[in-house]
């Protein structure tokens, strides 16, 4: 286990020594619809899974609601909102991210609807390397109108910015990444990547990313 600490101790230190990727949406973001809803509050669905992972939907949604409390809206508590949907006998991701825009709006009284897509997440053994790696996009939607607000997408690996030794043996490099995979999966360091991957998808003043809500001091310097 100690081998496992120390392991785990140096990922993190390179994952979070590595450059931080923003949005990877549109170079240029078509603001209009979002700038005419300003919304202030924001109701997270569970995300719809494309990975291996069972546990990937409730690995990420997680980690969505400091950035977007961070950027300055109102974010329904995910696991009132996740009582809710069960209450109502809801519980797949599927169905859902597939009810109706007007019964969310009379559920949750809620100005926007965040839907997610986790596309990529958790370890992988690659040989002689082994990468912790966790995708996902996203779209906002107006509850109201149903126009489409914003969308994005981002990502982020444990092997960001990662150097190798040229002296360390194919043996020794093939340990290594068997100790990691381990590692990563004991302790689930998909969580940690998640982190940063909903960081860049959603916050706010990167250019592709989210508008400032008006919670946030920033707000104003939007024009809004």
């Amino acid at each position: 286990m100690k081998l496992f600490s120390i392991v785990t101790s140096l990922a993190l230190a390179l994952l979070l020594s590595g450059c931080a990727k923003t949005n990877s949406g549109a170079d240029k973001q078509d603001y209009s619809a979002f700038r005419e809803s300003k919304p202030r509050s924001i109701l997270v669905l569970m995300p719809k899974n494309d990975s291996p992972d069972v546990s990937a939907g409730y690995g990420f949604i997680s980690e969505v609601t400091f950035p977007l409390a961070e950027a300055g809206y109102y974010v329904f508590p995910v696991a009132v909102v996740e009582e809710t949907f069960k209450h109502n006998g809801v519980t797949h991701a599927n169905d859902i991210n597939s009810v109706s825009l007007a019964k969310l709006h009379s559920i949750f009284g809620a100005d926007a609807v965040l839907y997610l897509t986790v596309t990529d997440y958790g370890t992988s053994y690659q040989v002689i390397d082994s990468e912790t790696r966790v995708a996902a996009k996203a779209r906002l939607v107006d509850v109201r109108s149903g126009k489409e607000l914003w969308t994005g997408s981002a990502s982020a690996s444990s092997n960001e910015k990662k150097g190798y030794n040229n002296n360390n043996s194919l043996l020794g490099t093939l340990i290594a990444a068997a100790v990691n995979q381990i590692s990563d999966t004991v302790f689930d360091k998909a969580h940690d990547v998640a982190a940063i991957t909903s960081t860049r998808l959603l916050a706010a003043g990167t250019g592709s990313g989210m508008l400032y809500g008006p919670r946030s001091p920033e707000y104003a310097k939007q024009g809004l």
